[in-house]
């Protein structure tokens, strides 16, 4: 009988626990906006600026999950060091294409304004990037990766309905399908655009 008390205590302490440092979808994107809006409006160069966005990029989003997504069926045919060899190559291309396209822009302002729960591993948030006299206002949803509630990850954007992960899948697609499937034509590309 002790022990049974015992392991009802452990287990409402690690459930409190868990409550306690779990992080909400909406929270974790507002965090992650303002952080980066924080380095696009410091008086940083553009090269500081974007060593800074990779830091919060590698902390915030599922890399390797969405290259894996972006790889398509293919993955499925390779070996791993084939698979080890492109997760490497798509960071680095990630990386570079994420970081140098936010660097341009001088502190953006976005509001979360909504989530939506789709299942335990996935929650849309969505929110607004507010329109200057530039640009117009943006719709953006996240999809954010939510299977651990201590370590959510942004998956996707979705920007005015359009997906960057399945248009960059799509390229990707593209890239292969003109190239007999040969996935070192796809390892080229992403190294060229690297040390481009």
């Amino acid at each position: 009988m002790k022990l049974k008390k015992f392991f009802i205590v452990i287990t409402i302490y690690f459930l409190t626990i868990t409550n306690l440092y779990s992080i909400e979808p909406d929270v974790f994107v507002q965090s992650t906006v303002n952080r980066a809006s924080k380095v696009l409006s410091e008086n940083l160069s553009k090269d500081q600026k974007i060593e800074e966005l990779k830091k919060i990029a590698i902390e915030t989003v599922d890399i390797n999950g969405i290259g894996f997504y972006t790889l398509g069926p293919i993955r499925k045919t390779l070996d791993q060091n084939q698979k080890d060899e492109y997760l490497e190559l798509f960071r680095n291309y990630f990386l570079k294409s994420f970081s140098s396209r936010l660097a341009e822009y001088t502190n953006p302002e976005i509001d979360v304004i909504n989530k939506e729960t789709l299942n335990e591993k996935y929650t849309i948030v969505n929110s607004v990037l507010k329109g200057t006299a530039e640009r117009p206002e943006i719709k953006i949803d996240w999809r954010i990766y939510t299977k651990d509630s201590d370590n959510p990850l942004i998956r996707d954007l979705i920007i005015e309905g359009l997906s960057l992960a399945r248009t960059q899948k799509e390229e990707f697609s593209s890239i292969l399908n003109s190239n007999n499937n040969d996935i070192n034509f796809l390892f080229k590309t992403l190294k060229d655009f690297y040390n481009n």
